[in-house]
């Protein structure tokens, strides 16, 4: 693949990098509520899914998922009732003060971490996507096509970590003037958890 045809594919992700979703709006959630260690950690996390995604494109198991109605419903209801668990979470916080940002520890980020790589790998969708996306970018004649979409969803992966970083760091800033106001802070919480149940839902009603 010639650079100038992977600086295309890496402009194009980042134009979707950016569009509304859920993945985004994660991100946007924990930075402003955790503080920007938190939205990090659980953008790479999602990155990590973003990962498993393009391996299952490039082997041909975003296929099978695709063509089997049994397999999309049970991956799509198990992430979608996962996010209505971390919803429920979320409510059951929402008359708690929030943690300063120093009181995050290594374990919350480890957490964070782990929830943002079962949100994607849980999604379907996202493997729908990468299924459809990354075959349009493969070069004929320039070598091996899984190894390509491999490559391809490397580059994918690395502009989602910066982008979504950039993303953190500045909702974060927003947040630690929303946990100095007390009559905001309070609601953080219940935004999460509207916000949660509202991917979950989209989620379960979602079709192929």
């Amino acid at each position: 693949m010639e650079i100038s045809h992977v600086l295309y594919f890496a402009a194009v992700s980042a134009m979707l990098t950016l569009a509304p979703g859920p993945d985004i709006l994660f991100v946007i959630t924990q930075s402003v509520s955790q503080g920007k260690k938190a939205g990090i950690a659980t953008a790479l996390g999602l990155c990590l899914g973003v990962t498993v995604h393009t391996l299952a494109a490039a082997f041909g198991i975003s296929a099978i998922l695709y063509q089997s109605t049994v397999a999309f419903q049970a991956l799509k209801y198990a992430g979608a009732c996962y996010l209505l668990y971390l919803a429920w979470q979320a409510f059951k916080e929402k008359d708690a003060p929030l943690l300063p940002v120093e009181a995050i520890t290594e374990y919350k980020l480890g957490a964070l971490y782990r929830r943002g790589i079962l949100m994607n790998v849980l999604n379907p969708k996202v493997s729908l996507f990468f299924l459809a996306f990354l075959p349009q970018f493969v070069t004929p004649g320039a070598g091996n096509n899984a190894l390509q979409m491999i490559v391809l969803g490397f580059v994918f992966m690395i502009q989602a970590i910066i982008i979504f970083s950039v993303v953190a760091l500045l909702s974060g800033s927003v947040g630690q003037k929303i946990l100095h106001n007390a009559t905001i802070s309070k609601y953080v919480n219940l935004a999460k958890a509207i916000i949660f149940s509202l991917i979950g839902i989209q989620l379960a009603l979602s079709e192929k």
